[in-house]
Order: structure tokens, then sequence, then C-alpha cells
């Protein structure tokens, strides 16, 4: 990991004695304000901006909140859900029965219907409360259906937020791989040509190529990364359109300098509260309860009563009677599915803890993590950034004015590029840390003006 010691020594170290040095290899003045002016042109270009649509952070989630076609999909399971309640509140239907006549044997007649008619009513009767124990179930369902809708939303959210913060670092190391790429072609071309003259030595050159052949593929990955990014931004939005995050530096300097409003235990509270893992981890262990109950009342027999109407098959003529059925509870016909049940329930229950211990050890590395990132990077000074840059001016115009070699210059090249993508490196953790907390408590824990 780069420290700050490491970082500056990296730099300055390349900067001692320039002024010192013997002279190498001297351009003319025109060669070196056409590398110059190539290489302030490639500032312009690094960033794609063809076809893509700048967009702020909160028009991000204003568009991923009404498009997002995996948002709008979940909605439908709770739609089912609800569905599912009102199907538990539906009773059976009454059963009517009718007899009549189809032949009668003593007066030789089909359907004599007027002699010999049967008719009866029944409903079937739910008792030990299994009814009202299954509507509660499906209730508890709807209440999970929402949960997995909060979950999907926060999930798909904090994805949205940490893909748009990286996108926004990934194109600024793009910009500075640009920048030295086109200078060091520049110069490759030009050490060419005076290698062709015999001024220059083909070891120079083949040192010049394999940085460039390097830078290249430095870009070819930064370039595959942005793509990639893009697309997870298209589909987030169900936007077809490629996005470039409308962030200005000072906004991002803004956001990286944010610290926490609460301690680490209140953060843990918070989590505890309002996270959709954890909070679904605890309402499943509800509706586990419910179905066992349910389960259970499943084994007490239900009631059929009617009534009956009888012309002449009874004992009485045009008789009513009373009648009712009902199993006989000779054994536990639901047994298996109590006793499976039960076991989802315990289930459900260590679930709980397992959710709450991995709920607490993500929000305690994530925090130690962000807080090594800020440290870190907030030892460094603006005096100390302003150095760097004044170094790196310092490089460039003793290079073209002779009085440091190839190899310094080479050197410098690799070690100023390794140490400002780390820097990159470590701003983008520190914003993807803080969001990865924001997204662990779902509750705002940084003062940040992006944060909803």
């Amino acid at each position: 990991m780069m420290t700050k010691k490491s970082l500056l020594f990296l730099l300055y170290l390349n900067s001692v004695a320039f002024a010192q040095q013997n002279p190498t290899i001297t351009f003319d003045a025109m060669h070196s304000k056409n590398i110059t002016a190539r290489s302030e042109n490639t500032t312009g270009k690094t960033i794609q901006q063809s076809s893509a649509r700048k967009m702020t952070l909160p028009e991000c989630e204003e568009a991923f909140r009404k498009n997002n076609l995996s948002l709008l999909a979940q909605q439908y399971d709770i739609s089912q859900a609800e569905a599912d309640v009102i199907q538990a509140k539906i009773w059976e239907l009454p059963q009517l029965e009718v007899a009549v006549n189809a032949y009668d044997p003593q007066n030789k007649k089909a359907f004599h219907v007027g002699g010999s008619k049967d008719a009866s009513v029944s409903q079937l009767l739910y008792l030990g409360g299994k009814k009202k124990n299954e509507v509660e179930f499906a209730k508890s369902n709807v209440e999970l259906s929402k949960l997995q809708f909060s979950q999907l939303l926060a999930s798909l959210r904090a994805q949205l937020r940490t893909t748009f913060y990286s996108l926004y670092f990934e194109q600024h190391k793009l910009a500075d791989i640009n920048v030295q790429l086109d200078y060091l072609n520049s110069l490759l071309t030009a050490y060419k040509e005076e290698g062709k003259k015999g001024n220059v030595s083909l070891r120079d050159q083949v040192r010049l190529q394999t940085m460039a052949i390097d830078l290249t593929n430095e870009k070819t990955s930064a370039t595959n990364t942005i793509i990639g990014m893009q697309q997870q931004l298209r589909v987030l939005l169900s936007n077809q359109e490629d996005v470039l995050p409308n962030l200005s530096d000072t906004e991002a300097d803004r956001e990286l300098a944010v610290r926490p409003t609460m301690s680490l235990d209140k953060m843990f509270d918070l989590a505890l509260e309002n996270n959709a893992d954890y909070q679904f981890a605890l309402k499943t262990a509800e509706s586990s309860q419910l179905f066992t109950k349910w389960q259970k009342s499943l084994n007490t027999p239900d009631i059929n009563l009617g009534l009956e109407y009888s012309q002449n098959g009874g004992t009485f003529h045009n008789e009513l009677n009373l009648k009712a059925a009902i199993p006989l509870p000779l054994w536990k016909q639901n047994k298996g599915n109590i006793i499976k049940a039960k076991y989802a329930e315990e289930e459900a229950k260590k679930n709980i803890e397992v959710q709450r211990q991995l709920l607490e050890s993500q929000i305690r590395s994530n925090y130690q993590s962000w807080e090594n990132q800020y440290n870190q990077y907030f030892t460094i000074t603006a005096d100390d950034l302003h150095n760097i840059a004044v170094v790196y001016d310092g490089v460039f115009s003793n290079f073209r004015k002779g009085n440091i070699s190839l190899v310094e210059f080479t050197d410098f090249m690799d070690s100023y590029r390794i140490s400002i993508l780390k820097l990159y490196d470590m701003k983008k953790e520190i914003i993807l840390n803080a969001e990865q907390l924001n997204y662990l408590a779902q509750t705002p824990i940084f003062n940040s003006s992006h944060v909803n």
C-alpha cells in the first residue's frame, strides 16, 4: 500500500540535482513546442463525450427509481403476495345436492319426478382457527415481499452510486494516462528520427517503446473498465445512452472530506434498525412461526354442516333434516409438515444471529478500511501536491533542455505514473467505503451533499 512517505519519495528522488546534470540530447525549440502542443491538446480528448450524456448523481438516482426494470418487476411480487392474502380469505363454496327419480319400476316410468325428490345444501366450516392462521401467514409474506423490494432497491442504489464515483475516477486516470502517452509517443517519434541519423542509440528507443507499451496497456485496461461501468449504468438506468458523471473536482473533494456523524456503535444500532437484509431475517423468523401455527391448526378436523330435504325418502313425508360430517381424528394427519415447519422456524432463528454478526463484521471492516484510507490520504497536504506538480513540470522542462538523461526521465515517469494512479485509487476507495457504510446502515451516516 502506498504511504505518504513512499509516494513523495518516488517523486522527489527524481528531481534531485536537475540543474547540475550534463546535457544529453537537445531538441530545437520548434520540436519542443510541437510536443507541448500535442500534450496539452490531449486533455480535452481523454473523456469520451461523443454520444454520452452528462448526469449528476441525483439525476441518475431519479432516473433509476423511475426506469429500472428490476425494480418494476419486483413490485409485481408484492402484488402477487397481496393476491395470496385475498385468496386465503376465501372459503369453500357451499355444496348443493339434488336427487330425482330416474326410473320408477313399479309404475314403469322414467323420470317419475313427482313422487320422489331429495335436495341438500352443505357448507364446510373451518375449525381450530386454521383459516385465520392461513391469512396471517399470507400477510407475513406480503411484508417479506416488501422487504425483498427494499433489499433490491438498496443494493441497486448502492451499485449505482459506487459505479458513478468509480467511473469519475477512472476517467481522470485515463485522462492522465492519455496525456503521458501522447507526450511519450511524440518523444518516441522524435527519437526514431534521431536514431535514423545515428544521434541516439537503439537501446534508448527500446526503453521508450517499452514504456509506451506499458502505458498503452494501462490505457486499454482503463478504457475497458470505463466501458464496463457505462454498461452497468445503462442497465441500472434502463437507458441505451452512455452516461458520464457530471461531477466537478470541487464536489468530489468535498465528498472526499466528509466524516461520519456518529460513532461505530451507533452505526451498528442504526443498521440493526434499518438494514433490509437483517429486517428480512427477522420477518422470516416471524413468518416461520406463523407457518408452524397454521400447520398445527391443520390437524384439527373441519366439520361439514348442511340441511337436507326429502320428499319420500325418509321416515317422514317431506322431512327436513340437519346433517353434519367430520373426519375422525384417529391420528395427526399433518404431523410431518409440523415437524418440517418447526425445523424451518429454528433455522430462521439461527439466521437472525448469522445476519447480525455478518452485518456488524461488514460495518466494522468497512469503517476500518475507510478510516485507514482517509487518514493516509489526508496526511498528504496541499503543499505536497503542489510540489509534485512543480517537480513534474520541472522534469519535462529540464529534459527538453537536455539537463537530465533519458534514464532519469523514464524512471521519473514510471514513479510519477504509479504515484498519481495510487492517489486516484486512494480517493476512490475512501468514497466507496463511505458509500458501503451508508448502504449497510441504510441511513446517511456521512455529511455528504449527495446522500439523500
